[in-house]
């Protein structure tokens, strides 16, 4: 585990599933009455991180999330793939500059 900013807090990295559980959790507390701090304090992150993962993943189910990770994958490889393009066109153009007699 990596500390934090060197404060010696040591960060837990969650599964995505993980946060989909943990999330509906403090759903759970929430909806029983708890506030956002004691139940996101019951489930060990805070508050802040609660509202990062329910932006990222508020109201998503098991199968939306490894849709999103599937299209993320995609993404991924079109973004290498349009990298790799670019690069070709680059080469193309140097050597073509090359060619060209000069006058």
């Amino acid at each position: 585990m990596a500390a934090k900013g060197g404060l010696g807090i040591a960060r837990k990295r969650h599964s995505d599933e993980d946060i989909l559980k943990l999330l509906r959790e403090i759903e759970l507390k929430l909806t029983a009455g708890d506030d956002v701090a004691s139940a996101c304090r019951n489930a060990g992150i805070s508050d802040a991180t609660y509202y990062n993962w329910r932006r990222r993943f508020g109201g998503m189910g098991r199968s939306q999330l490894s849709e999103m990770k599937s299209l993320e994958k995609e993404n991924a490889r079109l973004k290498k793939i349009v990298a790799e393009l670019e690069l070709d066109k680059l080469i193309l153009k140097e050597s073509l500059n090359h060619l060209k007699p000069r006058a």
